[in-house]
């Protein structure tokens, strides 16, 4: 049957805020150190960005944010598809080479950039031909002590103060398979590939997080979690479909996040297991009186960390995703009876990476003929999933796209085990892809730096455990004949390529490097032997 305009509309998150702002506008909508804005006046903001950015831009261009979680970033998430354009939240650790190939790859107009940040865009309107605005957002709550000058075109400021027509631009997409966003995501080739969100996808993600988050008119939810990253698992949209309060935070540290949870009543929360880590060994960490529900993924949580939080009277939540599928895909779903095993054992059972989420269909563990593994918790096979939580494609790279959804499923390269209750869990990355404190580091991207070095012949990187970060890179490098060099000197090398947090802290110099026949380096063996390798 076809669908009429009586029983059908598009899906958009834009209509989140549309309800939200008619139905509560006198609720606290944001908060920001001394800034507080309700409904009205978030619906308000953005409604006003929205028709500045609209008169520059055309429909689908891309307009780029390289801002900590501040509300100028929040708003974006709104602002920037109501205009008709298409999001890219930058991550703002990246390096300024790194930064400039997104913004080139995807043909950014117009880029928004917090003032703390616009020392790493420097060259960006020379070396970038489609950026042509450079906005500096200004933030209340920090001080800059050298402001960097020069870069920006304008600011956050002057641009809102452009005259505007006075009718609000229709809350609503024409066609909800439009691409909303673009997040950059490394991969195994080393370069950034460009994740497609569509409205539709955004839109039942949010669902699928406000149910299972269970957000409501009561959230206080606190932005430890990058909104750059899957568009905060798309929860800038999740917690304004319930009307929550969202109370931003610039950067991870126990001290403001304690603080924030004493006197703001903070009620959920979501990050890596680096911010779990951060919450359950702060000096300030003590039993909670109140609910706190914090949402965990990326390399697998600790049992040691989880068991730790439940201690303080917080109940942690393990899901897993990755960019490709909007964030979180599945959810370790709390069985009734695990109230009853031991805190460690259930522990154990949480770190798990579970079952789809509502808005989600089931994840398989397949064989490399797409036949289901036994789901006996032991046969090692690919985590594939499919459903309407699943990338559009890659932008800009119809090969790649092609390969990701090979058989007509979503390759992962995620290799775990199905276990005999239904649930998954993932045992190792096909891909060498390393997760450190909840972002993607792609082995190859940091080989192709370290090699880079004159006096370096070759290299491996692997992913070893890290309690804080959950893991980190660490590095094997062979040296050309005669040539000589400290690991400090070879990391100080790579961090003038790379973003901090993709830089080894440990090298280690090695005589050989174990190859197979066809002379690919045994990186299994590099794992079973890590500390082994010793250096000169």
């Amino acid at each position: 049957m076809t669908a009429l305009a009586a029983n059908h509309s598009e899906l958009s998150p834009l209509r989140f805020l549309e309800r939200s702002a008619s139905v509560f506008p006198d609720r606290t909508a944001i908060v920001h150190g001394d800034r507080r804005y309700s409904y009205r006046e978030f619906g308000d903001a953005v409604q006003r960005l929205a028709k500045v950015l609209a008169a520059r831009i055309a429909p689908g261009d891309r307009v780029a944010y390289l801002s900590p979680n501040t509300p100028e970033l929040l708003m974006a998430h709104f602002a920037v598809p109501l205009a008709g354009g298409v999001l890219i939240a930058l991550n703002s650790r990246l390096a300024g080479p790194e930064l400039e190939y997104i913004l080139d790859h995807s043909g950014t107009s117009i880029l928004f950039v917090d003032s703390e940040f616009l020392g790493s865009v420097t060259t960006v309107r020379d070396t970038v031909p489609s950026v042509r605005e450079v906005v500096e957002i200004p933030d209340s709550t920090i001080t800059i002590d050298s402001p960097v000058t020069g870069v920006a075109t304008s600011t956050y400021a002057d641009l809102l103060a452009t005259p505007v027509d006075d009718a609000p631009l229709p809350w609503t997409v024409a066609d909800e398979l439009t691409p909303i966003a673009i997040n950059y995501t490394s991969g195994t080739t080393g370069k950034p590939k460009g994740v497609m969100y569509s409205h539709r996808g955004a839109y039942l993600n949010s669902l699928g997080e406000t149910f299972h988050n269970g957000f409501t008119g009561a959230t206080k939810y606190l932005w430890t979690l990058p909104m750059f990253h899957c568009n905060g698992w798309c929860t800038p949209w999740a917690v304004t479909a319930a009307g929550g309060t969202h109370v931003c935070l610039r950067a991870v540290r126990a001290e403001p996040i304690w603080d924030a949870i004493d006197t703001l009543g903070i009620t959920h929360l979501c990050g890596a297991p680096t911010v779990c880590s951060t919450i359950a060994d702060a000096a300030q960490a003590h039993p909670l009186s109140t609910p706190l529900r914090i949402t965990t993924a990326g390399a697998p949580p600790s049992p040691t960390i989880i068991g730790k939080l439940e201690a303080l009277g917080i109940t942690v939540v393990h899901v897993y995703g990755l960019t490709e599928v909007y964030g979180p895909y599945t959810i370790c779903e709390p069985q009734e009876s695990w109230a009853q095993l031991d805190p460690a054992e259930r522990a154990v059972l949480i770190s798990r990476q579970g079952v789809g989420m509502v808005q989600a269909e089931t994840a398989r563990v397949v064989d490399p003929q797409m036949n289901d593994v036994p789901a006996d918790g032991v046969s090692l096979g690919e985590i594939v999933l499919r459903g309407n939580n699943v990338m559009l494609g890659y932008y800009k790279d119809e090969k790649a796209t092609a390969e990701a959804f090979a058989g007509g499923w979503f390759h992962t390269g995620d290799l775990g085990v199905m276990h005999p209750d239904g649930y998954i869990q993932l045992k190792d990355r096909a891909k060498d892809i390393i997760i450190s404190g909840g972002e993607n580091i792609s082995t190859v991207e940091v080989e192709q730096a370290i090699v880079s070095h004159p006096a370096v012949a070759d290299v491996a990187v692997i992913g070893v455990p890290d309690d804080r970060w959950g893991e980190r890179p660490k590095a094997f490098v062979l040296l050309r004949a005669g040539a000589e060099m400290t690991a400090d000197e070879l990391i100080a090398h790579t961090r003038g390529l790379l973003a901090g947090y993709k830089v080894p802290r440990d090298i280690a110099f090695a005589s050989d490097l174990p190859r197979t026949p066809t002379g690919k380096i045994r990186k299994n063996e590099l794992r079973a032997a890590d500390g082994v390798v010793t250096g000169p």
